[in-house]
């Protein structure tokens, strides 16, 4: 056997199994840089709170944006939301309540499903949910991935969904799960 091919092979396996190593974990850290944990999660989910006038922070991220260090979706009692812009200081930048008559969309007449554009009928998906309605589509979503956190549930305009939620596992895996209108699982999957 030939020395020179063997000490090619050892140097081109390990080489190709840290491209892919650096390969995975790159895409991990992607996956996850912009979602803010800990005790740094708690003083922006708690300055957003109150910019939103109470509520419950579901999602906390780093924004990208010149002058915003922060995005926050906060739930209100009533399960409206509202968008929370924050500075690096946690200073409120804007402060966008859930419009559910998206006035915004009377010009988008390129858009052939767009229901939602002024003497339209609205779209299922504008609605707000009861708390019953969240309780029970919460309910059936952790079933449905085992445990974890609710990180968001909306009405869903998809024939045969009746609700759209997200999940993170304790893996941090967020998995997107559809549920019928009696809360029975349509389709579930892992977020990539």
């Amino acid at each position: 056997m030939k020395t020179s091919t063997l000490r090619r092979k050892r140097v081109v396996l390990p080489a190709l199994a840290t491209v892919a190593v650096l390969a995975v974990g790159g895409t991990v850290w992607a996956a996850s840089a912009d979602d803010v944990s800990g005790d740094e999660r708690d003083r922006v989910a708690t300055a957003a709170t109150e910019a939103a006038g109470g509520g419950e922070a579901v999602e906390v991220e780093k924004a990208d944006d010149p002058g915003e260090a922060y995005e926050v979706e906060v739930r209100l009692a009533d399960g409206s939301e509202v968008d929370v812009t924050l500075d690096s200081e946690l200073g409120v930048v804007t402060v966008d309540k859930d419009d559910r008559d998206d006035r915004d969309d009377r010009d988008d007449r390129d858009e052939a499903d767009d229901r939602d554009d002024v003497g339209e009928r609205p779209d299922a998906d504008d609605r707000v949910l009861s708390a019953a309605e969240r309780a029970s589509a919460e309910t059936a979503a952790l079933a449905a991935v085992g445990s974890g956190t609710v990180v968001d549930v909306d009405p869903s305009d998809d024939p045969g969904v009746a609700y759209e939620a997200e999940v993170r596992d304790a893996k941090g895996v967020e998995w997107d799960v559809d549920l019928a209108a009696d809360f029975s699982v349509v389709a579930k999957r892992a977020d990539r």
